[in-house]
């Protein structure tokens, strides 16, 4: 991925959840909060996208408040952020999320050609015995390679 930077990723989310589609999609910053993302101050594990009147809202993200910025702006770091996606997308993902058991998580937040990207995705949340098939399938390839290594 040529011009992109990792700025934070949640990788819990593969584990609770299969991931059905992903969408690359832009976010409503104020302020500080890009120098802040920028040095990695961000929170993902707890966060969720919802859409609401058509727009699509990025919520329980923290975003840490960036210390040498001007006091005076003091954003509140859970504060829902709007993210931007095409409007055949966020009708896409209204019939979608209307769905039993489908939920947008954030994957991960990143920079592109110096502008800050989210990747959501649709998913589906795992009940317990799928994340212990999911653990199982990893260690038995895990160890697949190590016989053959050897």
């Amino acid at each position: 991925m040529a011009g992109t930077k990792n700025l934070a990723t949640n990788k819990k989310a593969r584990h609770e959840y299969f991931i059905e589609e992903t969408y690359e999609c832009g976010i409503e910053l104020k302020g500080t909060e890009v120098k802040s993302l920028r040095m990695g101050r961000v929170n993902l594990k707890d966060g969720f996208a919802s859409v609401d009147n058509s727009e699509v809202f990025l919520k329980q993200v923290h975003i840490s408040p960036y210390e040498q910025g001007n006091s005076f702006y003091k954003l509140d770091p859970m504060r829902p952020r709007k993210l931007l996606l095409h409007k055949s997308e966020i009708r896409k993902l209204i019939g979608k999320t209307k769905e039993q058991g489908y939920t947008l998580i954030p994957l991960r937040v990143y920079e592109k050609n110096g502008l800050v990207k989210v990747e959501i995705a649709l998913a589906k949340g795992k009940n317990l015995y799928d994340k212990r098939e999911t653990l199982k399938k990893r260690d038995d390839l895990r160890n697949m390679q190590r016989a053959m290594r050897r």
